[in-house]
Parts: structure tokens; C-alpha cells; sequence
């Protein structure tokens, strides 16, 4: 039996209670049973869950939906391999559950299962599988994707990624299925930053989870991590530049800005002074990352850049890595620069009529029209794609991470933003949480009590039975 978890907000502004409610809204549509289980599927045309965005974004509707959530990160590691590989996709067809190996596609998935533990109610059974399955997958990395010794993690096909018609990744083939590399192509294998850094997310999550256990492992888990951290600094780092750099398969760099050292951000692979780099240098650069809508998945002057509407990260702001981009930022303190991100989003979905859809256009913040099963671009009449999961539980997410309540690791977090009067409540923990806000101020009740006042404009963190432990700026 799961915890009760539930989830509301109401607000005196109207165009963003119709974003939080339309959002809401579609998310239940992406709702399906998969065999006897529920899971969260990507939606926007999309069916399955897949490893890059679903344990993810499970986790993210786990308070609207906790059996959901916990599924959709459980049924990667129930469908792990043997040899330890997690599928990159699992579908289901005519009630059957079909996982997926012919591709990685991405790996957003150490933190959401870890925060799954505290919102489940510490389940040590959870925690112990989810350990086994971290340590034999980073083992399969290891043992298939270092190939030639350095360090360096390979990806073998462009789907590894998840960057479907990336130009840096030139000839190589969409799919691979096996795991030996692939021979013959320009680029492929190509050292990764991603793959690296997959490596150390799992063995950052072993040593939180060895705390927990207090089995006496973390030190060792915690130097493993290190490790990875160094050799990723040493192999794709460009000091002068300020930004890692994937190498093809004969250690060439791959002369590209992507947006990719941010996704690093999310794994927490590189260090505070790599990450202060990136966001000073780069993210922040109008002609590169910082564009009128932020964040295209490769630099806006960059020659490789392409603004195509249909699904590619060589140009277009993704919903994706919107939603990455919150748990990135947080981990290396940018929690201004989060509500600043939201506000761009928020916007351009508001002003082109509560439309979630997967990209959207750097320069003007239109969303991308494409078809809803295609994702090529949409004739007059065809249907067209809306309810991308990303894209709606980043708009979710953002609202909570500026004018609402947040579990995160056995802490609560109460983001106390300004504007128009809003109540936000949230149970979890097995406590009723609250926010009274008139927009300048705001009160923070934990089972009905008032337990502190503040003005608007931070984030108050607390321990889950209010008792606050820090407080920070979320607006400028």
C-alpha cells in the first residue's frame, strides 16, 4: 500500500491557472496500462516510456499519481537484462510489455528512483533493488562502453543519446543492438559526455544510498564517482572554451557547441567551476544558448545549428530539456536562473494557446507544429501534435518550483514566488502541506499549523515536519 499523495493550486492569475490546469489535464490523457501496470507514457505521439524521459517524468507526476510514477522507474529495472543493461524503451503491443535494447536513449533515472524512496515511504526493499540495478548497470557500462580503456564511455548509435538527426553524430546508424561497436562509420563510436556521464550518476546515487544503509560503502562509491568525473574532465573538457566536447571514434573533437555540458549538470558530472563556466560563457550568451526563447540544443551561431520544427537536436529549444534543465541548474545553485527559464516557457505556452508541444522556436517562442504521429511538419488540417509529456510536466514542474511545494529527498521545499494572491497544497510524507500567499507575502502551514511567514521571492527548505533548514533567492 503507497502513501496518499495528492497535489492542488489555485492562483488569482488566470492565464497561468489555465496553463496549470490544461496541463494537468493532459497529462491524464497520457495515462496507460501497460499489462496490469499504469505507467506515465511520453505522450505527444509518443507510446512507449523510455529510459531518457519517463522514470523522470514519473517522478514528476508521482504526487498526482504515486503508483504511476513508482512504475514507471520500477519496470525499467524489472526488464533489466541479465548482463545488467536496462532497456532504452519498453512498449506495449495488444497487451503485451516488450522491452527494448536497441538503443540506451538517454538515462534519467538514478535521481527520480532515488526520490521515489522517501515519497514511497523509505522502502528498503526498493532501495536494495535499486542499488543491485545501479551497480549492474554501471558494470554493463563499464564493460561494453569503455572500449578502448581511457576512461571514456561510447555511445554506438545516435539513439544512445537520444538526438535524433544530430548532425555531430554524421553517418552513424539511428539504432545499434549489439555491444560491440559499430565499424565503418565517421563518428561512431564517439567518446560521450552523456554515457560518461551516466557512469557517475550511478555511482553518486550508490553512495547516497550506502549513507542510507550506512553499510560503510560510500567512500568507495563516492571515489568511483570521482573518478569518472576526473577522466570526463580530462578526455572532453576544452578549458579555453568552457565546454565539453564529445571525440570521434579516432579522438578527434567534435568541433560542435551543444547544449550537452548542461545535461552533464543534470547527472552532477562536472565540477562547480565547469558549470559556473558554461552558464557565465555560454548558456547565458544571446547568440548562443541564451536566444529570445533559451535553450537550443546546439548554439544558435554555431554553423551545425538548424532552427527544423520537426524532432531534432541539432537546433530547436526542446521540452525536454526544459525539463532537465530545473534539476541542473538546482545542483549547482541556480535557482534564479530556473525561475527565470520558467518564465520563458510558461509564456510562450500561455501565448500560443496552452499548446504543448515537443520543440519550439528559438527566436520567436512559437511552438513547433508538427504532426501527431509523424512529428514531420503538419499540412493544413492534418492533426497536430499536443500533450508532449515533457513539455507538460516541466510546466508542472516550473509552477512548482516557483509558487509551490517540492519533495525532494526527504526535504520539503517550499518555493514562495511572487505576484497574484495563490494557495498551493501538497500531501506527501505522510503530512498536509500548504502555502498561503498574497503574492508578497506567504504563510507555510504543515498539517494545518502555521510554521513560518516570509515574504515572497524565496524558497524556504524544510524537514518534513516544517522545521526550516535554509532559505534562498528564486527571484531577481
Amino acid at each position: 500500500m503507497l502513501p496518499e499523495t495528492s497535489v492542488s493550486f489555485r492562483t488569482a492569475d488566470a492565464a497561468l491557472q489555465r496553463i496549470y490546469d490544461e496541463a494537468e489535464r493532459k497529462c491524464r490523457g497520457n495515462l496507460q496500462r501497460f499489462g496490469g501496470d499504469t505507467v506515465l507514457v511520453e505522450g505527444g505521439g509518443y507510446e512507449k516510456i523510455w529510459l531518457e524521459t519517463q522514470p523522470m517524468g514519473g517522478e514528476m507526476y508521482a504526487l498526482r499519481d504515486l503508483r504511476a510514477g513508482f512504475n514507471n522507474c520500477n519496470l525499467f529495472l524489472r526488464h533489466q537484462r541479465a548482463d545488467g543493461r536496462l532497456p532504452g524503451s519498453i512498449q506495449c503491443v495488444a497487451g503485451a510489455v516488450e522491452p527494448q535494447f536497441n538503443k540506451y536513449q538517454g538515462f534519467c533515472f538514478p535521481f527520480p528512483a532515488l526520490n521515489l524512496y522517501y515519497l514511497i515511504g523509505e522502502d528498503r526493499d526498493w532501495l536494495d533493488a535499486l542499488a543491485e540495478g545501479l551497480r549492474r548497470f554501471d558494470d554493463c557500462l563499464r564493460r561494453t562502453r569503455d572500449t578502448d580503456g581511457d576512461g571514456l564511455l561510447k555511445s554506438f548509435c545516435v539513439y544512445d543519446t537520444g538526438e535524433d538527426l544530430a548532425l555531430r553524430y554524421g553517418d552513424a546508424p539511428c539504432w545499434w543492438t549489439e555491444d560491440v561497436p559499430p565499424a565503418g562509420y565517421q563518428v561512431v563510436p564517439m567518446a560521450s559526455m552523456d554515457v560518461t556521464s551516466w557512469s557517475y550518476a550511478c555511482r553518486s546515487a550508490l553512495a547516497s544510498i550506502s549513507r542510507i544503509r550506512g553499510d560503510g560503502q560510500a567512500e568507495s562509491w563516492e571515489a568511483k564517482a570521482r573518478q569518472v568525473a576526473d577522466d570526463l574532465r580530462r578526455g572532453l573538457w576544452d578549458e579555453r572554451r568552457g565546454a565539453l566536447y564529445d571525440r570521434d571514434k579516432n579522438g578527434n573533437t567534435i568541433d560542435i557547441l551543444c547544449h550537452n555540458t548542461l545535461r552533464c549538470m543534470y547527472w552532477g558530472s562536472v565540477s562547480q567551476g565547469m558549470a559556473d563556466r558554461f552558464v557565465r560563457e555560454h548558456l547565458l550568451n544571446p547568440r548562443e544558448f541564451w536566444t529570445p526563447f533559451p535553450l537550443p540544443s546546439v548554439a544558435a551561431c554555431d554553423p551545425a545549428f538548424r532552427n527544423a520544427p520537426e524532432n531534432n537536436w541539432s537546433g530547436q529549444p526542446e521540452g525536454l530539456t526544459y525539463q532537465r534543465a530545473i534539476l541542473a541548474l538546482e545542483n549547482y545553485g541556480y535557482h534564479r536562473l530556473v525561475t527565470r527559464l520558467g518564465e520563458k516557457l510558461l509564456h510562450a505556452i500561455g501565448e500560443n494557446g496552452c499548446r504543448f508541444t515537443q520543440q519550439f522556436d528559438p527566436f520567436t517562442g512559437k511552438p513547433s507544429l508538427v504532426h501527431a504521429v509523424t512529428h514531420q511538419p503538419a499540412a493544413e488540417g492534418e492533426p497536430i501534435q499536443d500533450a508532449y509529456g515533457p513539455t507538460l510536466l516541466a510546466a508542472l514542474e516550473y509552477i512548482a518550483h516557483r509558487w509551490g511545494i517540492h519533495p525532494h529527498l526527504g526535504q520539503v521545499w517550499f518555493s514562495l514566488g511572487s505576484g497574484q494572491p495563490y494557495e498551493y497544497e501538497a500531501v506527501f510524507y505522510e503530512h498536509r502541506y500548504a502555502i498561503r500567499s498574497t503574492g508578497q507575502k506567504a504563510k507555510v502551514l504543515v498539517d494545518g499549523r502555521c510554521v513560518l511567514e516570509s515574504p515572497c521571492g524565496l524558497r524556504v527548505i524544510t524537514d518534513r515536519r516544517g522545521n526550516a533548514m535554509q532559505t534562498l533567492p528564486i527571484e531577481d
